[in-house]
């Protein structure tokens, strides 16, 4: 994508994939946080679902810019299941709040 400002030819690609990829990350987190609290640490499998649809969309997407975008939602994704587990842990350690109404090994 290119636009034209005093006879310059500006690409935009690079600062819209940027921007979407900042946009990914904050969302992820915020995403492994509130999963978490809310589902414990099983929440994981959301993370493989959305990876795996952005890495397979990714291949199917002829738009460069949109592929890119996908790819990097899979990836992002991917890892957000790992960063899910130590979550519980940053749980455990008293950094992020605990869900009290949320029932784990059959105790309250």
């Amino acid at each position: 994508m290119e636009i034209q400002l005093f006879s310059q030819t500006l690409n935009l690609s690079g600062i819209i994939t940027g921007a979407a990829v900042f946009l990914l990350i904050v969302i992820s987190r915020w995403l492994c946080v509130v999963g978490e609290y809310h589902f414990g640490k099983k929440f994981w499998i959301a993370f493989l679902i959305i990876g795996l649809a952005g890495s397979l969309a990714s291949f199917l997407i002829s738009d460069i810019i949109l592929s890119t975008v996908a790819g990097v939602t899979g990836f992002i994704f991917l890892w957000g299941i790992h960063e899910t587990i130590e979550q519980e842990e940053r749980v455990n350690k008293g950094w992020f709040p605990k869900n009290p109404k949320r029932i784990k090994d059959g105790n309250p």
